[in-house]
C-alpha cells in the first residue's frame, strides 16, 4: 500500500476508507436484515404447512375411526342374527370356547 506524500491526499484517502467502512457496515445490516425477513417468512410457511398436514392426518384418523366403528357394529349386527337363527349352536361353540379357555389357564 502506497502512501501519499502530502497529508491532505492521506487524510483524503482515510476520509474515502472511512466512507467505504460505513457503507460496508450499511450494507452488512441491510443484508442481515433481509436474512431475518426471510427466515421469518419461512417459519411462517412452514408452520402453516405443518398445521395443514396435521388437520389433514386428524381428519383421515376420524375417517378411519368411523369406519372401524361401522365395521364393528356391522360384525356385532351379524354375530347376533347367527346367534338368534342358531341358538343351541351358539352355546354350543361358546361353551367349547370356554372350555378350551379354562384348559389353556390351567396349562400355565
Amino acid at each position: 500500500m502506497a502512501r501519499a506524500q502530502t497529508n491532505g491526499t492521506t487524510q483524503e484517502t482515510s476520509a474515502e476508507l472511512s466512507a467505504q467502512i460505513e457503507t460496508l457496515k450499511a450494507d452488512v445490516a441491510e443484508l442481515t436484515s433481509t436474512l431475518a425477513d426471510y427466515g421469518r417468512a419461512r417459519k411462517d410457511l412452514l408452520e402453516h404447512s405443518a398445521e395443514e398436514s396435521f388437520d389433514a392426518a386428524k381428519q383421515k384418523g376420524v375417517e378411519t375411526a368411523e369406519q372401524a366403528r361401522q365395521q364393528a357394529r356391522d360384525a356385532y349386527a351379524g354375530a347376533e342374527k347367527t346367534v338368534r337363527a342358531n341358538p343351541a349352536a351358539s352355546v354350543g361353540i361358546a361353551a367349547g370356547v370356554g372350555f378350551l379357555a379354562g384348559l389353556l389357564a390351567t396349562r400355565r
